[in-house]
């Protein structure tokens, strides 16, 4: 099997994978109690304006019907109107997505760049106070979910220590032009550096809230499998060669190492925007986790739909990308174990 082939049989099983998301949040939103007319427009509304609604939505067609207009309607943007905001949900979704897309994108280089540092600390110095603190953590960031990291954030840089800010995505006066959306972005690109290190001030806190769990996870397995290689013969060949511990350490035993973690670290990466939910809330992030959480508590059904879709959509390009680096480091993967 080719490198082709490989990306080929990944998207075609994605589309899969969505068609079959698109049925469960279809027969989700189906059955829920109560009727989504009648809930859009409130219980004080007339029969007649219900039952116009529900013939607009196609709620007076068979279920068949329904979920083929309903996937249409996703398949060219139209997601419905929001209960919330009386505005179509695309709009809300452009304008909430780019905030927990850069709260994830932070916090995802946090998770990314400190657990193969911490992981690659623990192996070469194994058994030593480092390692035992790194177990430690990684057994508390299974034990402390995000939202409690965050509640205890709040407090302690908000009342004892205020000396970053713990709310918002910026300070008031500090908005940078709109390129991007995505605020640190916009405000290097527009040369804003007051903007930007007021955003990245801002983004710090509900960041490692999110990453320090999983950090230290990953930095577990990587230190689990650099030291289950440091047995291999490659490696007593390749210091038989005289080639240097660092070249060593770096290219023939960290590269191989990270296989079992990259995987992992994909679906953590695609969880951060799950897990954003309570983050997001207690930390006021104007982001489309906060937006789905007042969604859930209003029985927004269209908005509750759009973001699971949202994420599911997320899910499956994070993991293609992870199929790709793993293949990238693995050639035995890509070539179908044919090597």
């Amino acid at each position: 099997m080719n490198l082709r082939n490989f990306i080929l049989r990944r998207l075609l099983l994605s589309v899969f994978v969505l068609l079959g998301l698109s049925i469960v949040i279809f027969v989700i939103s189906r059955v829920v109690p109560g009727d989504p007319a009648r809930m859009a427009l409130g219980p004080k509304a007339p029969q007649f304006a219900v039952d116009a609604l529900r013939q607009e939505m196609h709620l007076d067609k068979p279920l068949t019907s329904q979920y083929v207009y309903w996937l249409k309607g996703v398949a060219t943007g139209d997601l419905g109107k929001s209960l919330i905001t009386k505005r179509p949900v695309v709009e809300d979704i452009k304008e909430f997505l780019p905030a927990t897309l850069e709260l994830a994108l932070y916090a995802g280089l946090i998770m990314v760049l400190f657990s193969i540092l911490f992981g690659a600390l623990a192996a070469k110095y194994r058994d030593s106070w480092l390692d035992t603190f790194i177990r430690i953590m990684a057994y508390s960031g299974v034990a402390v979910p995000a939202f409690v990291l965050a509640v205890l954030f709040l407090l302690l840089f908000g009342y004892i220590w205020p000396i970053i800010p713990v709310l918002g995505r910026l300070s008031p006066g500090m908005e940078p032009t709109t390129i991007t959306s995505l605020v640190t972005v916009d405000s290097l690109l527009t040369g804003n550096f007051a903007a930007f290190w007021d955003g990245f001030k801002h983004l710090i806190l509900p960041a490692l809230a999110l990453a320090i769990g999983p950090l230290f996870q990953e930095a577990r397995l990587i230190r689990s499998a650099m030291t289950d290689n440091m047995g291999k013969d490659y490696l007593a060949a390749a210091t038989g060669y005289g080639i240097s511990n660092r070249v060593i350490m770096q290219k023939y035993l960290l590269k191989p190492s990270l296989i079992p973690a990259v995987s992992v670290m994909g679906l953590d990466l695609a969880a951060l925007m799950g897990n954003a939910f309570l983050v997001e809330v207690i930390f006021n992030w104007p982001g489309i986790s906060r937006y789905g959480m007042t969604a859930m508590l209003q029985k927004d059904l269209n908005a509750i739909s759009a973001v699971i879709i949202v994420f599911g959509l997320i899910f499956v390009l994070v993991n293609i990308l992870v199929d790709f680096i793993v293949a990238y480091l693995d050639p035995r993967i890509r070539l179908g174990g044919k090597m």
